[in-house]
């Protein structure tokens, strides 16, 4: 059976060294349906929010996420809630944050605090585990969503992440389809570093993605365990992509099409 056709974004990872006004630029260029953004409180500015925005409608595009709202220990950071803000004037659907606070409780409280601050627009506030941060699995994921128990939040599944932490494809049929707003997707080897050693998770993450296809993961029973036709954020954060091909545009073009090239021969069928 055919399985529907997914929204496609450029995931800001991407284009690691690239404004976001670049990143809106390169996503179209390549013929992505959206686009994720980075964004920075202390360099970002008013004028960067009419550019982003005029250039995000000029071209056609959604945002589908910002990132990245990183919980820390001690009070919350008030740039969090500028940061929500920046992200509900460009429209975009999801804010992606993540947790290196290990009291648990209080990384419930504040990332309740979070979507409560975003109710006043139509964001969704996407908590995202891997077992380099202190939300290190699904498991640990989903034990926060269940307390902080907020209608806007939402669960971020990382191909990666998903696989190095332990997590299987068939373990997200245990959770409330509700909590997807998006999913992030990309391929490695099927073996890795282990989930104890968070620096070279984190290197694997940041510089060591390949595109769909290219890998070994179940990308196939990943899509099928997800609700029908859930955008996708493609986060392939590649050294060698980036090395190899310096232009941005191009950079997401070879994203896009080995993504497209993978969906349509392995799933679309």
């Amino acid at each position: 059976m055919m399985m529907p056709r997914p929204v496609l974004s450029l995931a800001s990872g991407v284009v690691p060294e690239a404004t976001p006004l670049q990143t809106v630029e390169a996503a179209a260029a390549a013929g992505f349906e959206a686009v994720g953004l980075w964004i920075e409180p202390s360099t970002w500015t008013a004028q960067t929010t009419r550019e982003v925005r005029q250039a995000v409608r000029e071209r056609g595009l959604s945002v589908l996420d910002a990132e990245v709202i990183w919980l820390r220990p001690g009070p919350a950071n008030p740039d969090h809630l500028r940061v929500l803000d920046i992200a509900a004037e460009l429209g975009a659907a999801n804010v992606l944050v993540v947790s290196s606070d290990p009291d648990r409780d209080a990384t419930v409280e504040k990332f309740a605090q979070l979507c409560e601050y975003a109710r006043r627009s139509s964001l969704r506030v996407a908590l995202e585990f891997g077992a380099f941060t202190d939300v290190p699995t699904l498991g640990a994921a989903a034990a926060i969503l269940e307390r902080a128990a907020q209608p806007n939040q939402a669960l971020l599944v990382d191909a990666l992440h998903l696989q190095r932490s332990g997590g299987l494809p068939s373990h997200l049929r245990e959770v409330p389809a509700s909590w997807f707003s998006y999913a992030q997707f990309c391929d490695v080897p099927l073996s890795g570093p282990a989930a104890s050693d968070r620096g070279a998770i984190r290197e694997e993450a940041v510089d060591r993605r390949v595109c769909p296809g290219e890998g070994e993961l179940p990308l196939r029973d990943l899509l099928q365990a997800l609700p029908a036709a859930l955008p996708l954020s493609i986060e392939v954060r590649s050294k060698r992509l980036r090395e190899a091909y310096p232009d941005l545009a191009e950079r997401a073009s070879v994203v896009r099409r080995m993504t497209r090239s993978w969906l349509e021969s392995r799933v679309m069928e």
